[in-house]
């Protein structure tokens, strides 16, 4: 098991219906949450899984795993959860692994034996490799909680534009319409994904000044400057953006002023 994975179900825990809607095409309703551990054979339990209502009436029981890494095992323990799921709930499950390693995904996702008409077995789940997703698949959805991921996807554009990919994920997640505290928790979790695939030093270059320009919408003084679209307003929000390092062209951005008029700010 990978070192991120036992975090990622704390990380996603509230994505699981955007998951479900986007990744399964699953419309439904959540019931509860279900537990399902192997104390025989495993000390690991499940990532996600959720008893739900289908659209069509159905009771099903969705299963999610994050994996960071390839494991040549993982049919087998998804047959063991589905199993366990069956024998346990008496629900069907429908699993999906979603994979956001930095290597090429390389694990199966079926399980086969044929020894003849009677005597064989043909197990399928869902390997979804975030890396092979397009940015622009994602980014035109409202599936926002969905975004925390976009540091790991397109890994062909990822890879061509390095940093500028990265800024680009920075600027969408800090452009999303949800209030600030919404935004700043997505760009959290996609700040730290993103260490997955990038060094810690870019990561924390691209990301700071989109999380410290969130902390600073969550101000009732920000939104009320900016609600009111005085310049005074706006020159005071551009004072404090200078004294915290934000550079000239972002301010120029958020607040709408000229660059020489942030540029006299400076004398």
């Amino acid at each position: 098991m990978g070192k991120y994975d036992i975090t990622l179900k704390d990380m996603f825990s509230d994505l699981t219906d955007d998951i479900l809607s986007y990744f399964l095409g699953i419309q439904h309703t959540k019931i509860e949450e279900l537990n399902i551990e192997f104390p025989r054979v495993e000390t690991r339990e499940s990532d996600m899984v959720f008893k739900c209502v289908a659209n069509e009436g159905n009771t099903i029981a969705a299963h999610i795993e994050f994996q960071s890494d390839n494991d040549d095992k993982m049919p087998y323990r998804m047959l063991r959860y589905a199993v366990e799921i069956m024998e346990k709930y008496d629900l069907m499950p429908y699993q999906i692994v979603i994979y956001i390693g930095k290597n090429n995904l390389n694990m199966l996702d079926k399980i086969d034996f044929d020894f003849g008409e009677e005597n064989f077995l043909n197990y399928r789940y869902k390997i979804i490799d975030v890396g092979k997703i397009k940015f622009s698949e994602i980014t035109q959805t409202n599936h926002y909680k969905l975004y925390a991921l976009l540091p790991l996807m397109d890994k062909e554009k990822r890879q061509k534009e390095k940093e500028v990919y990265l800024r680009e994920c920075a600027e969408v997640i800090r452009n999303i319409p949800l209030a600030a505290v919404e935004k700043r928790e997505i760009a959290a979790r996609a700040k730290i994904l993103a260490e997955l695939v990038y060094k810690k030093e870019i990561v924390d270059r691209m990301f700071a000044e989109v999380i410290r320009m969130l902390r600073l919408e969550e101000s009732e003084t920000y939104r009320e400057l900016i609600k009111k679209g005085e310049k005074e307003g706006k020159l005071e929000v551009a004072k404090e953006l200078l004294k915290k390092g934000m550079n000239i062209d972002e301010i120029a951005e958020i607040t709408k002023l000229s660059k020489e008029e942030i540029k006299k700010l400076l004398n």
